[in-house]
């Protein structure tokens, strides 16, 4: 089993090495959601996706028994509206063979995930992909519990097991890098994630507005 280090420029994301899976991002998940506030649930999920689509990062979109528990949630759908989810009778997605042969058709072996709820249909395919070589990153503010005890167990455990825990934002920042790295993502793309970043989202758009305000000619 290769696995990359988990220090050293290498442990970090690249867009060229990751692939993407969000589970189960679905009303009845977001029922007995009660580690996280349901709407920032939405609000990261939705920012990450949107990173990833920047990105250039395959995502692979997944549901549980949808017609029972709900179709995607509808802004999540939104950012990737040809994309129909694979809905799944498997609590544990990875024993799903469809969605592991999506994962592997991408060549990727940073295997990052995002789902509902964290300590179920989280951390057992996250368990599962870690043992057969994948080097797992499990974003926790997109994910979240029936409770703060199970999600925070949850991640306790995954850790244990060598997963990395990460925030949405944070996954943002290791697939840029670098500032000066224009070409990584369009202009629109950078608009509509950083609608997801709080206060940082509301000064780059009051930075936007200011450099696009000619300055008034000298006299006038």
């Amino acid at each position: 089993m290769s696995m990359s280090p988990k220090t050293g420029l290498d442990a970090l994301l690249t867009p060229e090495e990751s692939a993407l899976v969000l589970i189960d991002h679905q009303p009845f998940q977001f029922a007995n959601l009660h580690s996280h506030d349901p709407a920032q649930i939405v609000n990261n999920v939705v920012g990450l996706a949107k990173t990833a689509k920047g990105y250039g990062v395959p995502t692979i979109l997944t549901t549980v028994l949808e017609e029972r528990g709900g179709h995607l949630i509808q802004p999540l759908q939104d950012v990737f509206p040809d994309q129909k989810p694979i809905n799944r009778t498997f609590i544990n997605t990875w024993q799903d063979q469809r969605v592991v042969d999506a994962v592997k058709a991408t060549g990727r072996k940073k295997l990052i995930i995002a789902g509902l709820w964290t300590e179920i249909c989280v951390a057992m395919p996250a368990l599962q992909a870690a043992g057969e070589g994948f080097d797992v990153f499990v974003v926790t503010d997109a994910s979240g519990g029936v409770s703060a005890e199970a999600h925070d167990m949850a991640v306790r455990r995954m850790v244990q097991a060598g997963i990395v825990p990460i925030t949405w934002i944070a996954v943002s920042g290791e697939l840029q890098r670098d500032w000066a790295r224009t070409g990584a993502i369009t202009p629109e793309d950078q608009l509509a994630l950083m609608a997801h970043t709080g206060g940082t989202g509301v000064a780059f758009a009051w930075e936007m507005q200011l450099l696009n305000t000619p300055a008034p000619a000298p006299g006038a």
